[in-house]
């Protein structure tokens, strides 16, 4: 059997896996009917957004084919990576969303027979959207490797590329519409009319629970695809440029492989009864890590490669668990750094918001500690090829980290469809006690997500120096330092335009849900409902235009300066755009973080609990974070795999014709 064989069969296994867990999912019990009537809202609108993205991005594939086929020697090969890349992409996507918004109220109506039950629901539902991105992944990369010869390997960054450009378009679309929807609910409901969370009331209620899967389930599922995807383009792209030995081509396939079987074994630590889910949750991560690592090292042994490559691989995972931990830490349920926001929520709201920015602020140093400390690591076992398996390393765990960041979506759901159903108050103390740890996990994943991206886009500079030649990066070069300076502002423009979007498109949601309330009769006294469809729309046009500017300045700013400046000024761009977006994404996403755990804690009861004066200054705060956490943060996670993935497809391009 060729090598990639065997990756083809773990890939087929995987989805596999995530088919038959998405039938026995749909299979429990979805409810009553109020119930299904809310999750049919909820799965409409979904729905809706996804196909209305997906005709935007067409578009937009099918103009870069026609470039790529024109414009790049054996062009048609690089269309079909790219193709490739990107249905499976938008696949992961969206087989995951669509069972989500199913296994919501089947989590609901499963909370009547208790925590255990409710819990493994989520964990189920989740695990479609984890074990269909690397079967997605690996059947893709797989089936591309068997029509390639060794010298055309690098026709596979087509496939990265594909892969980039959806994550891209579902990161900042699904951003924008999940905030949107989610500070113009709070703004109104909390803040002004005093409604509970998910109360039925809300006209933007139902978009709001739209948004928790558009952005954060399918938004969060072709990022991480991505990453996984692009780190084994990169991996095997590296291996290439360091020797054409099969066995470096195979290695990491055998590493993903691995990481495939890691998983599904974490899958029985996460179906067993714990004290509480979070504990739970942790021995699923901890098992993934522990037998990966074992299965690692006996791939190792049995292959005949080097043990300093399995040195590298355990550093990716270490980085993974480590990682998770240190976001856990500062921005986990009742930590205490999540405490100290909440009673700085006493104060006002520019307190709460000024000590949610300060804990931001300083989550960045232990990632990059770690992650600088992997790189390390890594390349002095490996060479620069031990960079890009310990990426493939930290990234085989994809099925597991997804499965659980998906759980998070699915209980924020089954929470509101408890509330909008008017179920008994010990279903609801269920659900509620699930959304916590769910909205934890959201952040801790996140974590992963950004140390993910960073060194998956290290292993992706390596491979465009490699392409293009570059053997230094002379910083006393000033076309270098110029490149240098415009990587590093990309990040902070970038992220103007989402958080200019939400905060557009969410005064229009706070419009239209006051308009409501003063045009719709007996609307706050229950007797009648309010216009879901008209806020979900809003949410949805407003995304979907926002979208553009931002894909354009990632796509079109690598074209300009490697054409304008040449491959230099281009590799210092990207030497400026990895620590800038990775430390920018770590500050926005935690502090957002905390500023929403710091809402949940008044919530329970503490500093005066909801309705005081410490909860609304604590409501502001996280509708402040909210844009930071859950649109411009992850969405630099897509952007710099973008420009990553674009200058070493188009490296030919800017050898031949740049003009400096």
């Amino acid at each position: 059997m060729a090598f990639y064989d065997y990756s083809l069969a773990f890939g087929v296994i995987a989805l596999a896996f995530s088919l038959v867990a998405a039938v026995v999912t749909l299979r429990k019990d979805p409810g009553n009917r109020k119930m299904q009537e809310i999750s049919d809202a909820i799965k409409a609108g979904s729905s809706a957004y996804l196909n209305r993205q997906g005709i935007t991005i067409g578009i937009f594939i099918v103009v870069i084919s026609v470039a790529l086929f024109f414009f790049l020697k054996d062009g048609w090969q690089y269309v079909v990576a790219f193709l490739t890349g990107s249905i499976t992409a938008y696949a992961t996507a969206y087989l995951g969303m669509n069972v989500a918004v199913r296994a919501n109220t089947r989590t609901a109506k499963a909370a009547e027979k208790g925590m255990h039950n409710a819990f493994y629901t989520a964990i189920l539902g989740g695990s479609v959207t984890g074990f269909a991105a690397i079967g997605f992944g690996l059947i893709g990369i797989s089936l591309l490797l068997g029509y390639l010869t060794i010298s055309s390997v690098a026709i596979l960054i087509g496939y990265g590329f594909g892969a980039s450009l959806v994550s891209l378009f579902a990161r900042v679309g699904g951003g924008i519409y999940t905030k949107s929807a989610d500070v113009g609910a709070d703004l109104v409901g909390k803040t002004e009319l005093n409604l509970p969370e998910d109360d039925p009331r809300n006209a933007a209620v139902i978009a709001d629970n739209v948004g928790d899967n558009v952005g954060d389930c399918a938004g969060m599922a072709a990022d991480v695809y991505e990453s996984y995807a692009v780190t084994l383009v990169a991996a095997l792209l590296i291996a290439i440029g360091v020797s054409s030995a099969v066995l470096n081509l195979a290695y990491p396939l055998y590493i993903a492989s691995a990481g495939v079987v890691g998983s599904l074994i974490s899958m029985v630590f996460l179906s067993m009864r714990s004290k509480t889910p979070t504990l739970t949750l942790y021995k699923g991560i901890g098992a993934a890590v522990v037998f990966s690592a074992i299965i690692d090292f006996a791939i190792t042994y049995v292959v005949g490669a080097a043990m300093s490559y399995f040195i590298a691989v355990l550093s990716g995972l270490v980085l993974a668990i480590l990682l998770f931990a240190i976001t856990d830490y500062y921005t986990g349920s009742g930590r205490r750094q999540v405490v100290k926001v909440a009673e700085a929520a006493k104060g006002g709201a520019g307190t709460d918001v000024i000590m949610g920015l300060s804990i931001g602020l300083r989550t960045t140093f232990f990632p990059a500690i770690f992650i600088v400390t992997a790189i390390f690591i890594s390349y002095y076992a490996a060479g620069v090829y031990g960079i890009g398996i310990a990426a493939v390393g930290m990234l085989s765990l994809t099925a597991t980290i997804l499965t659980i960041d998906s759980f998070g979506p699915i209980t924020d759901n089954a929470g509101g469809i408890a509330e909008m159903a008017g179920l008994q108050h010990s279903i609801r103390r269920v659900t509620d006690e699930l959304d916590a740890v769910g909205n934890t996990t959201k952040a801790t994943t996140k974590g992963f997500a950004i140390g993910g991206a960073a060194l998956s886009a290290t292993a992706l500079f390596v491979a465009f120096a490699q392409a293009v030649g570059l053997t230094t990066i002379d910083a006393l070069n000033p076309i270098v330092t110029i490149g240098i300076f415009l990587g590093a502002l990309l990040p902070f423009v970038f992220s103007s335009f989402l958080m200019e979007a939400v905060g557009h498109t969410a005064n229009l949601m706070v419009d239209e849900v006051r308009r409501q309330v003063r045009t719709i009769k007996g609307l706050l006294q229950g007797k009648a409902k309010p216009d879901y469809a008209k806020a979900v729309d809003i949410a949805t046009v407003n995304a979907l235009k926002s979208l553009v500017v931002p894909e354009l300045l990632a796509i079109l700013t690598p074209i300009i300066v490697g054409l304008v400046l040449g491959k230099a000024a281009l590799g210092g761009l990207i030497v400026g755009m990895i620590p800038t977006s990775f430390m920018m994404a770590l500050f926005m996403a935690n502090s957002g973080a905390a500023m929403d755990n710091a809402k949940k804690y008044v919530e329970t009861g503490k500093f005066g609990g909801k309705g005081s004066e410490a909860h609304r200054a604590a409501v502001v705060g996280d509708t402040v974070g909210d844009p930071l956490k859950d649109t411009a943060g992850p969405a630099l996670n897509s952007m710099i795999k973008v420009i990553s993935t674009i200058s070493i497809l188009l490296a030919p391009v800017f050898v031949a014709y740049a003009l400096l």
